[in-house]
């Protein structure tokens, strides 16, 4: 066994996989959601929505710089606020998030497909974990490029549902659009805040990236700008076509668009969602194994982790065991609640990481990506508004 990773990943891969992770079967629901607070205006709040996430996104791209190791998000709260029991919880928090997260969206992508199959949803979710975890097992390089030809059709079905919502005809509710209230356009923005989570993700493959200093922090702000815009056009595309009262109560917006341009029952993208779902569990997968990887370099009671296979180049032992953790997620837990929980745990550590930041920035502030003060402490903010919204909805 050998205990280094194989640098093989690029700036276009690790965009596309930044891409993938945040633009993941969530548009296809978050959509009606975000328009029944704010109504015609939910355009506005996935933009106000990717200016929060932001600040915590340059935060991420200078720790980047600084710390460029697997489990970044652990090291980073290590180092910044001098605490290695911290840091191991974060660095499990991060593990425990993802694989929740993925046994979660693997068990809709298992119910997709099994609504064009009729295979048992059992066999399905096995057989799916099972592929997606050969997959990231064979090397990191595979692993990235077929999360980038999921991404693809992922953004491709994205962009049909712009093209049919620019030509179909304009409901009432946006060509005589009521008068902006700013409390609902904000608390929608806190909600879409959410769709933005994925590009913490980025800094656990840093191991294998190359040129990670001058890599890293690029892909990271691609990622999320990219990702603004699309969600942006999606939503100004569902608005435009269908009338307000179908939008917020519908579990499949993105299928109304396409039928109030052309009709039809748009079943491709029940097939795009399952591509959305594979593209997210891979991505789980991958890195939450690399953090287990990087924990058990600086931890004893990890170091069984800290080994990769000297023909694939990854972390075999760490990812067969999230890929059995995510499956038997899927098989066995609720899903109704999974998407909170890991919101809360992901907000938690978007507060640790701006703080350890702002610690680390006092104490030293030169870095090859350095960005203001400012920065940080928008993002500890922004990150403990969105958590007191979240803990309080779920109170």
């Amino acid at each position: 066994m050998t205990e280094h990773l194989k640098r093989r990943i690029g700036f276009g891969l690790l965009t596309a996989y930044g891409v993938g992770v945040m633009v993941g079967a969530g548009i296809y629901v978050l959509v009606g959601a975000v328009a029944a607070q704010a109504g015609v205006w939910a355009p506005l709040s996935f933009l106000i929505a990717g200016l929060i996430a932001a600040p915590t996104a340059l935060s991420y791209a200078e720790f980047t710089t600084r710390l460029p190791e697997a489990a970044g998000e652990a090291l980073f709260v290590e180092k910044g606020l001098n605490s290695r029991l911290l840091g191991v919880v974060v660095g499990l928090a991060i593990v425990a998030a993802g694989t929740v997260s993925a046994g979660a969206v693997l068990r809709g992508g298992a119910g997709y497909l099994t609504s064009v199959t009729g295979w048992p949803d059992q066999w399905v979710i096995v057989i799916m974990g099972v592929f997606l975890v050969g997959v990231a097992i064979v090397g990191v390089l595979e692993s990235l490029s077929m999360a980038a030809v999921f991404t693809a059709v992922e953004v491709l079905g994205l962009c049909l549902v712009v093209w049919a919502g620019a030509g179909a005809e304009p409901v009432a509710d946006y060509s005589a659009p009521p008068e902006i209230v700013w409390s609902g356009v904000v608390g929608a923005a806190v909600l879409a805040f959410f769709a933005f989570i994925g590009f913490e993700d980025i800094v656990n493959m840093a191991e294998e990236v190359r040129s990670p200093e001058r890599t890293l922090p690029r892909a990271i702000l691609l990622s999320l700008v990219l990702t603004s815009l699309l969600y942006g056009l999606v939503s100004w595309a569902a608005v435009r076509a269908v009338p307000m009262d179908r939008l917020a109560v519908s579990e499949q917006p993105l299928v109304l668009v396409w039928s109030a341009a052309y009709g039809g029952s748009a079943g491709f993208l029940s097939l795009i969602a399952v591509a959305a779902a594979l593209n997210g569990v891979l991505a789980q997968v991958v890195m939450a194994a690399r953090v287990l990887f990087g924990l058990g370099r600086r931890h004893a009671s990890l170091s069984v982790f800290y080994h990769a296979s000297p023909r694939f180049g990854t972390p075999v032992l760490a990812t067969v065991v999230i890929g059995v953790g995510v499956v038997a997620g899927a098989l066995l837990l609720p899903v109704a609640q999974l998407a909170e929980v890991t919101s809360v745990i992901l907000l938690s550590v978007f507060v640790l990481v701006n703080a350890a930041l702002i610690v680390m920035k006092r104490r030293d502030p030169a870095a090859p990506f350095a960005i203001p003060m400012i920065v940080p402490v928008m993002g500890l903010l922004a990150a403990l508004a969105a958590l007191a919204v979240s803990l309080g909805g779920g109170a």
